[in-house]
């Protein structure tokens, strides 16, 4: 816990998030955030059980505005935008430094320091939308990844949604192993299993998980999914051709993006999935 306080007391969580590979993800992840957003409007409005509500967009939002909470927030990217358009936000956060960006911003998001293993700040049932997009990363365990994931389902309220960001295995095979060049040292040191899943390691700031492992997580704790996506696709692999792109082609390559980020050939080589998931 104090080496990845001490990681995100310099890493810059802002620039990331507004670098070219940065913007896919950010782009992507609320294209379904609002999408899930509107389909539980929808169902509120016609009173109807989840699911079961028609297509078609919501014109006029209920006095009271939905409600979400994001999980490890950070700086707030994901929290403060939605408070912007009007949502009840609420954001939970680990590292102070992080927190303290967040409330410097002055947005209408109710921010707090916590640990995403022990929300007992929140009562059962509070939330329409729970957002999981940073701990899943630094969980270690099964133990402990269950644990977050039936917080996060415990004040989510029945028919609500829940997105879950995880960090993928063969992404980071590809990229840190071959591309980097770190693939024989981790091998001749036992970090990985005889097909390249990498083992869980306290000692490393980053967990990485397969599609197997988030569905046996999903079953552990009794959720399920919606759709799952690759939020940054293969952003990740190319950001000096990103950064190189005009505006125009750039534009292009969002699109390419969201035509094809449900697509199943691209879930597991992606740096992140995000895990869209209902509490039934």
């Amino acid at each position: 816990m104090t080496d990845l306080v001490a990681y995100y007391n310099k890493f810059n969580e802002e620039k990331r998030l507004q670098s070219r590979h940065g913007q896919v993800e950010y782009h992507t992840t609320m294209h379904y955030i609002h999408r899930y957003l509107e389909l539980l409007e929808r169902e509120r409005e016609a009173d109807v059980e989840p699911g079961q509500a028609a297509s078609g967009h919501v014109e006029n939002r209920q006095t009271e505005p939905l409600k979400i909470i994001d999980i490890g927030a950070g700086t707030g990217r994901y929290s403060v935008a939605l408070a912007a358009e009007g949502y009840d936000v609420t954001a939970v956060e680990l590292v102070k430094y992080n927190l303290g960006i967040l409330k410097q911003k002055g947005a209408n998001v109710k921010a707090y320091q916590g640990n995403a293993l022990k929300l007992k700040r929140f009562a059962d049932n509070s939330f329409d939308l729970a957002l999981l997009f940073g701990p899943m990363y630094h969980l270690h365990s099964d133990a402990d990844q269950i644990q977050a994931l039936s917080e996060a389902k415990r004040v989510t309220r029945p028919g609500g949604i829940i997105m879950v960001a995880y960090v993928m295995n063969d992404y980071s095979v590809i990229k840190y192993g071959f591309m980097e060049d770190h693939i024989v040292e981790r091998v001749q040191n036992g970090e990985l299993t005889d097909d390249f899943q990498i083992l869980h390691n306290e000692n490393e700031l980053y967990d990485y998980v397969r599609l197997e492992q988030i569905d046996a997580l999903n079953e552990a704790v009794g959720l399920k999914r919606e759709l799952i996506i690759a939020p940054d696709g293969p952003a990740d692999y190319i950001r000096p051709v990103l950064n190189a792109m005009d505006d125009a082609t750039f534009g292009l390559f969002l699109q390419y993006q969201l035509k094809n980020c449900e697509r199943a050939e691209l879930l597991g080589a992606s740096s992140h999935t995000v895990d869209i998931l209902r509490k039934y």
